[in-house]
């Protein structure tokens, strides 16, 4: 099945970028795959449920099934790279995953046996290994709403908050593939425990889980019994008026916009783009972002800081996947996004 996409800036005929990109994303419900082309469709989409108990090889094995479904493609003799997207951590540097949401892997060696994979379907192509904050940066630079900004901060703000850097027009991932993680960032230093060990980080106070948590110890409850007691279902209260709910959202807001502003003024981006389900709740989530913004971007250089939403949605894991290879392998060349 071919899904069509905004396409990606096609590399000059000839360059080593040329071919398909095999595209894995991992995450902790589903596993993904596609064939990539370079003006951005995707082939031979496939998925799997991504196994409940069991342990790191049950795991492992969904991830073979999704690239024997692959291969299957008439188009996979044109495979050239291999991007792999996966739920953090991450260790690019060892190629290593340990998710939060698939238990299953503790520092598993996710790109050598993808790459093994691969090699033994006739695929004998590099691989690269980002998290998902990463890939869903590369994906919104190349097609997306960061697309034309040399500089920029994407988000993932969900139950956990993640994220990636653009700078200077490239993927600035880190040694270890996690630079750009705003969720640790710590807001108030006197703040709450963060499960990452420290204290007042961006996550302890804009995930979903805890802005659902905060409105609740507030003494916010779902309007009927029973009622969506998560973040969607406090963005739905705030809508509706509740003073609780939109506190909750405030709050969320000023802790995203101080950590957008710091960022910025660190290694001036221009542009934040966020993504994920609690961005899904629009402008009950981005109206408070810059409103405080104001607040905390007060440096002639930072001033024109924008906040938009993330843009490509669904496809954001398969193509950040496929993008992050495009970018980050050598032999694959960096295409120059367009605006």
């Amino acid at each position: 099945m071919t899904t069509p996409t905004a396409p990606f800036p096609t590399p000059r005929a000839g360059t080593p970028a040329a071919g398909l990109t095999v595209a894995i994303d991992i995450g902790g419900t589903k596993i993904a795959g596609a064939l990539v082309h370079p003006d951005g469709t995707m082939t031979a989409t496939t998925r799997r449920p991504t196994p409940r108990g069991g342990d790191a090889e049950t795991v492992m094995a969904a991830v073979t099934e999704v690239i024997a479904d692959l291969s299957g493609s008439p188009l996979w003799p044109s495979a050239a790279r291999c991007g792999i997207g996966s739920a953090g951590p991450v260790d690019s540097s060892r190629g290593t995953v340990s998710p939060v949401n698939i238990g299953a892997w503790r520092e598993f060696p996710v790109q050598a046996r993808i790459t093994a994979e691969l090699a033994a379907r006739g695929a004998d192509v590099p691989a690269v290994l980002a998290g998902d904050g990463v890939a869903m940066t590369a994906a919104e630079h190349w097609l997306g709403a960061a697309r034309g900004h040399a500089n920029a901060l994407c988000m993932v703000v969900s139950t956990g908050v993640g994220g990636g850097l653009i700078l200077n027009n490239q993927l600035h991932p880190g040694p270890t593939g996690n630079a750009g993680h705003i969720g640790h960032i710590s807001v108030a230093f006197d703040g709450d425990p963060c499960v990452c060990g420290s204290r007042g980080c961006v996550e302890s106070i804009a995930s979903g889980t805890a802005i659902a948590d905060w409105a609740r110890a507030q003494g916010w409850t779902p309007a009927e019994p029973g009622g969506d007691a998560t973040a969607a279902g406090v963005a739905a209260a705030a809508e509706a008026g509740d003073p609780v709910a939109q506190a909750a959202f405030d709050r969320a807001g000023r802790a995203l916009a101080a950590a957008i502003a710091a960022t910025a003024t660190l290694v001036e981006t221009d542009i934040a783009v966020i993504g994920g389900g609690v961005a899904a709740c629009g402008e009950t989530l981005f109206a408070p972002i810059r409103s405080h913004l104001a607040d905390y971007a007060t440096l002639s250089f930072v001033q024109g800081l924008t906040v938009v939403p993330a843009s490509l949605g669904t496809h954001a894991g398969l193509i950040g996947a496929a993008a992050a290879a495009t970018m980050l392998l050598p032999q694959a060349g960096t295409p120059t996004a367009t605006a």
